[in-house]
């Protein structure tokens, strides 16, 4: 008997057989480790272009815009497409490219700004036509209120809602909006936009003399308009004049015929900041 405290160890037969080791089969040989770090690079790169397509805008403009510019640094064919010029001969119709003898004259490169391509509401708006700078100006002469604004292709329109309403057959006012007329006087004496006065005449109107009809009567209306803004300080350079004459009388539903009449004498005025008058971008007459 082993006696207490003593290590005991098992006694291994000589003649026991030895234990094999077992081994794993060799693993196949796989991809380089860079693999998986240029496969997540491209996945980045593919979310990353998704995400700026999905902001941009996808106006056919901004496109044609771009081509234009590309095609006149680069040369080469031209693409040809729209409804006045050929289309390709693919079958679902699109434009291919193809030789062209008149090449498509492209926008100038100073449309093109980093906000998508254009930069621009419309590819045609003058850089100082901001819809945000032009309704800070109405609302520090306080005329957010009596005005309304309409975005056109050409640029952004303001029509005054009071007007100047006159005698019949004379230039002698007979309603005259009084504070709104000096709140628009204000903002034209700055210079920063382009007032168009509008003179109109009542259906069949002729002066008080009768040597003038509605076409007279309107003109000179609107030029007696003008000449009191230029008094009050605003440039004559930035005053336009336009009449219609009877031709644009007011159209209000259940009115009677003596309110349109007297309403239909009238003045109003539209204000931008662009003087349609002013050359855009020149193009060929062929």
């Amino acid at each position: 008997m082993a006696e207490e405290g003593e290590n005991t160890a098992p006694v291994v037969s000589e003649d026991a057989p030895e234990c094999e080791e077992t081994k794993c089969p060799e693993c196949p040989p796989g991809l380089p480790g860079w693999m998986a770090t240029f496969s997540d690079l491209v996945t980045l790169l593919l979310t990353f272009f998704v995400l700026l397509l999905s902001f941009a805008k996808t106006e056919t403009a901004k496109y044609e815009a771009a081509l234009g510019s590309i095609r006149n640094a680069f040369g080469g064919n031209v693409l040809k497409q729209g409804e006045v010029i050929q289309r390709g001969k693919s079958p679902d119709n699109f434009p291919t490219m193809m030789e062209s003898q008149s090449p498509i004259k492209p926008f100038p490169i100073e449309f093109l700004t980093m906000e998508g391509i254009l930069d621009k509401h419309e590819i045609n708006r003058e850089s100082d036509e901001s819809l945000k700078s032009m309704k800070f100006d109405l609302k520090e002469n306080s005329l957010a209120e009596s005005a309304d604004i309409y975005e056109q292709p050409e640029g952004i329109k303001v029509r005054i809602k009071d007007k100047i309403y006159f005698k019949k057959g004379s230039t002698e006012i007979d309603e005259i909006p009084i504070e709104v007329y000096a709140r628009l006087v204000k903002l034209l004496s700055e210079g920063k936009w382009t007032v168009f006065v509008v003179g109109h005449a009542s259906r069949g109107e002729v002066s008080l003399d009768g040597k003038k009809d509605a076409f007279d009567i309107s003109s000179a209306r609107a030029a007696a308009v003008a000449r009191s803004l230029i008094k009050r300080g605003v440039p004559p350079e930035k005053i336009s004049t336009v009449f219609h004459g009877d031709t644009r009388p007011e159209k209000i539903p259940n009115v009677s015929q003596d309110r349109i009449e007297k309403l239909s004498r009238r003045v109003e005025f539209i204000l931008r900041k662009t003087d349609l008058d002013s050359n855009g971008h020149k193009v060929e007459s062929y």
